[in-house]
């Protein structure tokens, strides 16, 4: 049986002394298993990811990352780690403005060989972006090499599910990452997510407040349920 790919115990983590917003007792995430978190605004959810990412320290606790204390690890390994296994769909897409639909897409192969060595298995970087792009409804030949600020905030969203997926990662985090799409869009999108992520065998966490979304995974968590800390506001 492999270890999961991610794994909390005892986390505790507070903004400031004596304030705490999470208190997590226990949380796993399976290779290849699709979990859907759920919370309100407020609730924590985009804090619980950044400690996972390893962007965030709990007071106490752990939090194992591909088999790794994301705490003990040094700076420089947490950003390796973070670039080799973690592609993460951010609420706010966290494109870069100069850089072109294409050039988004491939950045993760820039700062990590093993996601670089991936996508030249599948024939290079510009076919496995191409190929990502038009899975999500953006293959207009001129649209790789467009400015991602001419992009619609819907096309921005996909342009980051690109990137995100990009290399196949072993974990795959999306925060709110269906906010800017209608229904058909957003069903659509969880089910590529989805089959993306079962093609490489990586974990999926979907976090969204949209409870609706529950039934299109593998496991369904709530996040107030998960949390041992019953009120305060969080991000």
């Amino acid at each position: 049986m492999t270890d999961p790919v991610v794994s909390l115990s005892k986390v505790e983590f507070a903004w400031t002394p004596g304030a705490t917003i999470l208190d997590v007792p226990s949380f796993s995430v399976e290779k290849a298993e699709r979990i859907f978190l759920r919370g309100p605004s407020g609730s924590g959810k985009s804090t619980l990811l950044g400690l996972i990412a390893g962007v965030l320290t709990p007071q106490s606790g752990t939090v194992t990352v591909m088999g790794q204390d994301m705490a003990t690890l040094p700076g420089h390994q947490r950003d390796r780690l973070r670039a080799n296994h973690l592609g993460v769909i951010f609420q706010m897409f966290n494109l870069v403005p100069y850089l072109s639909v294409r050039e988004n897409v491939a950045l993760p192969c820039r700062f990590s060989k093993r996601r670089k060595d991936k996508v030249r298995q599948a024939g290079g970087i510009d076919r496995e972006a191409e190929r990502l792009l038009g899975r999500l409804g953006l293959s207009d030949d001129d649209i790789l090499d467009r400015s991602v600020r001419q992009l619609s905030v819907g096309q921005q969203q996909r342009v980051a599910a690109a990137r995100a997926l990009i290399g196949e990662p072993a974990l795959i985090m999306a925060d709110e990452p269906t906010s800017a799409l209608d229904a058909d869009h957003r069903d659509q999108f969880i089910d590529l997510l989805s089959e993306e992520a079962r093609r490489s065998e990586a974990a999926l966490l979907f976090v969204s407040h949209d409870a609706s979304l529950a039934g299109l995974f593998d496991r369904a968590v709530d996040l107030q349920d998960l949390n041992a800390v019953k009120s305060g506001v969080a991000a």
